[in-house]
């Protein structure tokens, strides 16, 4: 099992798009690091001064290992990326790493989850926490809709689909609010594969206009970045545009390829997101 620090790459070298050859034994070195600076940088952050704190959360659906007589077992798994660590983890390189234990022998979920955690901590660089669920076990999941307001039946005309933070603005006294969309679409960055989301605003301060919100959500359309890189953006465009006292913005995307990535990111580390999955994953 390696423990190196893994090379780094930019998106152009990603397997994203690419044909590869499909592994069925246990292949760490599958994993592939791509640093959250360089995105950062376009968005004026310095690492020693991110506005935020938060996590990625990855739930995968399609893992499987072979038990210490041959038997197939079943899991599903969920990994927590601090949005600390230096590096993301690109998705497709880590479906192909989680299909590399289709054929690995071992010993238990606990094996597992262990090897796992290991490797997206050194990929990630940072503690990467890790939960493995057998389906023998029943694990559930639970589903809802934010505690809050749905723009999504507000009548607006858009008609901008690249990022357009001037079309946020305030429009009153200070609130407490959570406002949210199902209408979140993006493109991945390397294949220009639709991304489609709920996006979940909660914060304290000034009121934030609905429908100008709405079509800044709709923006992202046609615009090409990762999913952690997409809220945060949303995060940092609020924040300079609206300037509430306190925000948290948090994202949950459909899955592919048998991977859905809810980034969640905060100005507090008190600020949490309401557990329910948005009911398309």
């Amino acid at each position: 099992m390696s423990t190196d620090t893994p090379r780094l790459h930019g998106a152009e070298s990603s397997p994203l798009g690419r044909p590869v050859a499909y592994r069925d034994t246990y292949a760490p070195e599958l994993l592939f690091p791509i640093e959250r600076q360089l995105k950062r940088d376009e968005l004026g952050l310095r690492p020693d001064s991110v506005p935020f704190v938060g996590e990625d959360l990855w739930n995968a659906y399609e893992l499987s290992w072979l038990d210490p007589r041959g038997k197939p077992v079943v899991a599903l798994a969920q990994f927590r990326v601090p949005a600390s660590s230096p590096r993301l983890i690109e998705s497709k390189s880590l479906k192909l790493y989680l299909n590399a234990f289709n054929q690995q022998h071992c010993a238990d979920a606990r094996e597992v989850q262990d090897m796992i955690a290991r490797d997206l901590s050194v990929a990630a660089g940072g503690p990467v926490t890790v939960e493995v669920m057998p389906l023998a076990g029943r694990p559930s999941r639970p589903f809802g809709y934010p505690d809050g307001v749905c723009l999504d039946t507000l009548d607006v005309a858009i008609d901008r689909y690249q990022p357009a933070p001037d079309l946020l603005q305030t429009t009153g006294s200070e609130v407490t609010e959570t406002l949210y969309s199902h209408l979140l679409k993006s493109n991945c960055l390397v294949t220009g594969q639709p991304d489609w989301g709920m996006l979940v605003v909660r914060y304290t301060g000034p009121a934030i206009d609905r429908e100008g919100l709405l079509r800044y959500i709709v923006s992202f359309r046609e615009h090409n970045e990762f999913h952690e890189q997409c809220v945060e953006r949303v995060f940092c465009d609020i924040l300079a545009r609206c300037q509430p006292r306190e925000l948290a913005v948090w994202a949950r995307y459909t899955r592919r390829g048998g991977l859905d990535i809810n980034p969640f990111r905060a100005s507090h580390a008190g600020l949490v997101a309401d557990e329910c999955m948005e009911i398309r994953q």
